[in-house]
């Protein structure tokens, strides 16, 4: 309703001015060329003062742009009047801002590319006030709204999924798309979106530092998921690089949580083999790594016998609900992290798989399950949920 009543006014401010402007220059002649101008200025008095009372007007005002000083003068209640509604405007709508720099940005470019318009310089300038306004109430909504996602705390009982900095980002992008989708001029909402962007990802590299109930790299995972997806899908030309940002901040927290929480189901497997590729880095011949007291051959078959491979399976099962439970299901991020976590699971299989055979060549030792068995553990967690 606002920007429809800004729009009307806008549409009968400009003729009102231009009739009143035309009169003007045509009652006091004040579009006479130099020629003219120059004989009025060399009339004798008497005649001059018979001719009209305008001229001696004219000559008074005429090095201060008289036909903008008497514009001024007519209408000196407009710019205070216009600064009321647009402040009326703006507070319509937490982002009535956006409507109102839209609205004046088409009307002005309309009314510069108009053939019937006077290039007024008493009304251009009245608008451009308007506009000047118009965007500092624009760079103040944005930079409450930056400081308002930068300083968001997380809810006490949230274990997970959306934060609420990412809905507002969204919610705002959302609306000031539909606000500007036929706007003439986007610059400064490319700007405000990159600020905003900036903020978002500010807010989600806050978590780190912040006491979750849940994993944090799970978290920023699925905002930096969300917010790619997003972007995805508004295809704003502006944020491309925020886009491919988001993507690979994804996948970095997906790696993290992956590599943190595969550690569980065979952790003292991987404690063990950690050292063995430790001492191999240190120098140690790797046929000579089972001579060493706490890597022997006896000390791994004892690691070995603790995962046979019913426990194994029983150990991804609960991790399969574990995660099942905190992510959010309105990423659907469970078949991506699931599958990460086979492929990351089968990597360290080939990898203990490896040094046993380099490192304990000839020992006969094996782990309890083989590769076909893990598969079929894992086929079998994701066929059951």
């Amino acid at each position: 309703v606002s920007k429809q009543m800004l729009e009307q006014v806008l549409r009968e401010l400009q003729p009102l001015c231009t009739a009143e402007q035309q009169f003007i220059e045509k009652f006091f002649q004040l579009s006479h060329d130099a020629a003219e101008l120059q004989v009025l200025e060399v009339m004798p008095l008497p005649i001059y003062l018979l001719t009209s009372f305008y001229f001696f007007f004219f000559f008074f005002l005429r090095l201060e742009e008289p036909t903008t000083r008497l514009l001024s003068e007519i209408f000196s209640c407009l710019e205070p009047e216009l600064r009321g509604f647009l402040d009326v405007c703006n507070k319509v709508h937490p982002f009535g801002c956006l409507q109102v720099l839209v609205t004046l940005n088409d009307s002005i470019f309309e009314m510069w590319g108009s053939s019937s318009a006077l290039p007024s310089s008493f009304l251009n300038t009245v608008l451009g006030n308007m506009l000047l306004l118009a965007k500092s109430s624009f760079n103040k909504c944005i930079g409450t709204l930056c400081k308002e996602i930068e300083e968001a705390k997380m809810p006490s009982k949230m274990k997970g999924g959306i934060l609420p900095s990412v809905s507002r980002f969204e919610e705002f992008v959302n609306f000031s798309e539909e606000v500007f989708r036929t706007a003439r001029r986007r610059g400064e909402l490319d700007k405000a979106h990159l600020r905003l962007a900036g903020s978002v990802f500010s807010s989600i590299n806050s978590l780190s530092s912040a006491n979750l109930k849940v994993n944090t790299d799970m978290v920023m995972m699925e905002n930096f998921h969300h917010i790619h997806c997003f972007l995805c899908q508004k295809k704003i030309h502006c944020l491309e690089g925020k886009k491919r940002e988001a993507k690979q901040r994804y996948g970095e927290h997906m790696e993290k949580y992956v590599i943190k929480y595969l550690g569980q189901p065979l952790e003292k497997l991987n404690h063990f083999f950690e050292g063995v590729k430790a001492r191999v880095a240190q120098g140690v011949k790797e046929e000579e790594v089972s001579f060493q007291l706490a890597y022997s051959k006896q000390e791994l078959r004892k690691v070995i016998e603790k995962y046979p491979g019913k426990e194994v399976k029983r150990a991804l099962e609960t991790l399969y609900r574990k995660i099942h439970k905190y992510l959010s299901p309105e990423e659907n991020l469970l078949p991506v992290v699931w599958h990460a976590m086979e492929q990351e699971f089968i990597r360290q299989y080939q990898e203990f798989e490896d040094l046993i055979q380099r490192c304990y060549a000839g020992s006969g030792i094996t782990m309890d399950f083989t590769m076909e068995d893990l598969l079929s553990y894992f086929n079998s967690i994701t066929l059951s949920n």
